[in-house]
């Protein structure tokens, strides 16, 4: 028996070691000798494949046999070679221009280009090839490369010299700063479900990193009307073959080539109109199929687009099947620059191994990316082996180089000496930013607030200090983009001068990644509002500058605990549980730098702004808050620190509880208040823009005892800025129409994403987007308040508004306002 084993081992072990993958590499150059970086290397009838590197270099790894292998790129003549692979063997390939033949053609005096015959065609087969295929798996590979091409030596006080010198770059600046690779598999199943798992993944400079590489995210398909690449663009993108193409682009027939026995016509696009979302280029169609073979597209900043000059698109087909054709390489090219800074890059994705149209299970598209413990550890054989596209020399150094700075900056020793900087108590920090003392070996942080965020200044307190510190303990890797397992410990302590009261309060936390634990309690002095529509900050700047105090306080002494977990998928749960004595106070300060006329401080009672008396008598009370919401998604990704749940296309609906116990530890109140909303961010329509909605609504039962804090409140506004969230009004006062009873919230705002302000000269360079505000509220007394904002939002979030407010068919208010949303 133990022989037969044995024998299966050595049968086994020879076929492993005779079955080896052979390389074959090399260079492709044009017919100048200059490398043609990128081009494509495919066996013929495959979708097996590489690309060169950006020198020209290529490598791909075989079995032994006999092959075709076709080489290619966008603009070039294909050349094929047979040849019998029984080593490693070199082979340079120098490809030719591809001269495009003009066909005899006749166009009458102001007739139409031949390039619009085809154009038509191509649209009218779009939909058709846009469906082509319901299901598909595929490998891909992608390099990342991201470099910095000048910086000057420092930026509003910050060293970019010495922070370039210890990411690894040249003393003048410029290096590579980002240089990843992954492998991935790809389910894709129509019409948008997506599953992506990481096989592998390296970056320069990190042994714990992840790649940001994403197939998903590099995923283009040209057959869709339009590209929607958010944070690139405000305004959707227009393909060269979109149903309204015509109306976008003009085109230019440029001649054909015979290539694999197929004709392919080139045809060059420009925008009809410059600055519209729109690309320039060339895309390459075939004959009588006419499917898209590949395509070189430009867009740049003339389309007003955010954050680079220039991106360049280039992308690829191979047949996989007789009648589907698939991409093979995808790349993506940029630069761009600001105040100084000038960065470059590319993306490049390899696919190969398409299975079409394979039995997926659609469940199985919940989980939309994979990344198992140790992808990230793969060493640099595995990744002789496995990488599709040769390193150039600068790779190759830029790998080496930070191998040594990763190690460095992963040892104890390091972190120590950058904590020991990072952690030297200056007193700028102390005053301005706070102060944090990290171990991040330990992943232990202390913060302390800043000085000048803790003192504030109202009418109820006078001069006041609020200090905050706290202790934060990480407990696993703490990957930004997941919900990390930590414990905190924090604390206030503050001194009110004007009536001398002191205040104190604490608690902890911790969160087990889905869950979070809170208990809590002290003494603090809190806004009547708990939706607290006015900051400290802002108050105090009204007060002291302009005499007016908008904010209106209580004092509360209170202990709580709270729970937030997630049930199931996007089924979202909270709850907290609160004791407190509330006491009313009074005005005890009535200083300010300016006295305007007109303008002179009100009471601490809202309803009675002429006379400080008391909104409520002290009382305690019991009360338990539960939320639970749903936003129909079940969609996550899966880290090695554990899940993130996504988003969905659909609106969240949410559905409160509040209950108030009478008797329960002495507490005064007894009410219940039943409240629903539904809401959603950012809902595209196209080039019209986004919308976004919030509308809410509730009801107090058995309201037999509550006061004024225990009331409905909404975020409203009466100062020059506001935070311009979904669900804040413009003009509505802060506390007058506050509600025990019932009330209807609604909310619509639409963003035109610079559909009007982009036709327009000069303007159009500052990016601006259009933004509606419509904003309704009923309540037994208010009835029926409306407010209509009118204005424009730059691509930072700050935004500058003009308000109307109506209420029982008449206008009530106008105002400006300047809308923050950072």
């Amino acid at each position: 028996m133990k022989q037969h084993l044995l024998l299966a081992f050595l049968l086994l072990f020879t076929s492993k070691i005779f079955a080896q993958d052979i390389t074959l590499s090399g260079n492709i150059t044009a017919d100048d000798g200059k490398p043609i970086p990128f081009a494509t290397v495919y066996i013929k009838n495959t979708t097996k494949g590489t690309s060169a590197n950006s020198d020209g270099e290529y490598s791909l790894n075989l079995a032994p046999g006999s092959y075709e292998v076709q080489f290619k790129a966008i603009g070039y003549r294909q050349e094929s070679r047979k040849l019998e692979l029984k080593a490693a063997q070199s082979l340079n390939v120098s490809l030719k221009a591809e001269d495009y033949q003009i066909k005899e053609v006749t166009v009458r005096a102001g007739g139409e280009d031949p390039a619009y015959a085809i154009i038509r065609k191509a649209i009218k087969k779009r939909k058709g090839y846009l469906n082509a295929v319901n299901s598909y798996t595929a490998e891909v590979y992608i390099k990342g490369l991201q470099k910095l091409l000048a910086a000057p030596k420092k930026f509003l006080m910050f060293d970019v010299q010495k922070a370039t010198r210890e990411a690894g770059l040249d003393s003048n600046r410029r290096g590579i700063v980002y240089l990843s690779e992954s492998q991935s598999k790809l389910n894709y199943m129509r019409p948008d479900n997506i599953r992506e798992e990481i096989i592998s993944s390296k970056v320069s400079g990190s042994n714990r990193a992840f790649s940001f590489n994403r197939a998903s995210d590099l995923r283009v398909n040209f057959y869709e009307n339009m590209q929607t690449w958010d944070g690139l663009s405000n305004r959707p993108l227009v393909s060269p073959i979109a149903d309204n193409a015509l109306f976008y682009y003009k085109y230019q027939w440029m001649g054909i080539s015979i290539e694999n026995g197929e004709t392919i016509n080139k045809i060059k696009v420009t925008p009809r109109r410059d600055h519209d979302p729109c690309f320039s280029g060339y895309i390459y169609i075939l004959d009588d199929s006419w499917r898209l073979q590949s395509l070189a597209l430009t867009i740049t900043k003339k389309a007003n687009i955010n954050f680079v000059d220039t991106l360049s698109v280039n992308e690829e087909y191979v047949p996989v099947t007789s009648n589907v054709w698939m991409p093979s390489s995808i790349k993506f090219e940029f630069t761009g620059g600001l105040f100084g800074f000038r960065v470059g890059g590319y993306f490049i994705s390899i696919y190969k191994d398409y299975d079409i149209n394979p039995k997926l299970d659609k469940k199985q598209f919940a989980e939309t990316l994979l990344i198992t413990k140790g992808v990230n550890k793969k060493d640099s054989a595995f990744w002789e082996q496995q990488r599709p596209i040769p390193l150039t020399a600068e790779e190759k150094t830029d790998y080496q180089k930070k191998a040594v700075l990763a190690a460095k900056r992963e040892s104890k020793t390091y972190l120590d000496s950058l904590d020991k900087e990072n952690n030297k108590v200056s007193f700028d920090k102390l005053l301005v930013s706070g102060y944090q003392h990290r171990n991040r070996y330990k992943h232990q942080y202390y913060n302390f607030n800043s000085i000048i965020n803790s003192v504030y200044y109202n009418t109820v307190q006078g001069l006041a200090l609020d200090y905050g510190m706290s202790y934060t303990k990480g407990l696993d890797s703490a990957n930004r983009f997941l919900s990390t397992k930590y414990y905190s410990i924090y604390g206030r302590a503050g001194y009110n001068f004007a009536n001398k009261i002191f205040t104190g309060s604490g608690g902890f936390t911790i969160s087990t990644g889905t869950t979070t634990f809170n208990v809590g309690g002290g003494s603090a002095i809190e806004d009547m509002n708990n939706r607290q529509p006015i900051t400290r900050f802002m108050n105090t700047a009204y007060s002291l500058l302009n005499r007016e105090n908008f904010q209106k306080l209580y004092q509360k002494q209170y202990a709580s605990f709270g729970i937030n977990t997630r049930i199931s998928g996007g089924w979202i749960a909270s709850g907290t549980a609160e004791w407190a004595d509330r006491k009313w106070l009074p005005n005890m300060a009535d200083y300010s730098l300016f006295h305007p006329k007109g303008n002179e401080f009100t009471s601490n009672n809202p309803l009675t702004p002429a006379v400080d008396a008391p909104l409520f008598p002290q009382n305690q009370s019991f009360k338990v808050a539960l939320r639970t919401s749903y936003n129909f998604s079940n969609k996550y990704e899966t880290y090695p620190t554990g899940r993130r749940y996504l988003p969905s296309a659909y609106p969240t609906i949410g559905l409160n509880l509040t209950k108030g116990f009478k008797n329960v530890l002495g507490s005064d109140v007894d009410y219940t208040l039943l409240s629903a909303d539904i809401s959603k961010t950012d809902i595209p329509l196209g080039f019209y823009g986004k919308t976004s909605f919030y509308l809410g609504a509730g009801k107090f039962f058995n309201a037999n005892s509550l006061f004024y804090t225990d009331y409905k409140h909404f975020s409203g506004n009466q100062v020059l800025f506001y935070d311009s969230g979904i669900n804040h009004f413009l003009l509505l006062n802060y506390y007058n129409y506050s509600t025990g009873d019932k009330y209807l919230e609604g909310h619509l705002e639409h963003n035109f994403s610079g559909f009007i302000t982009n036709k327009l000269p000069l303007i159009r360079k500052l990016k601006l987007q259009e933004i509606l505000d419509v904003n309704y509220l009923y309540t037994p007394t208010l009835k029926h308040y409306t407010e209509l904002g009118f204005g424009l939002q730059t691509n930072t979030g700050i935004r500058v508004m003009y308000g109307l407010a109506f209420n029982q068919g008449g206008r009530v208010d106008n105002a400006l306002r300047i809308g923050l949303s950072f």
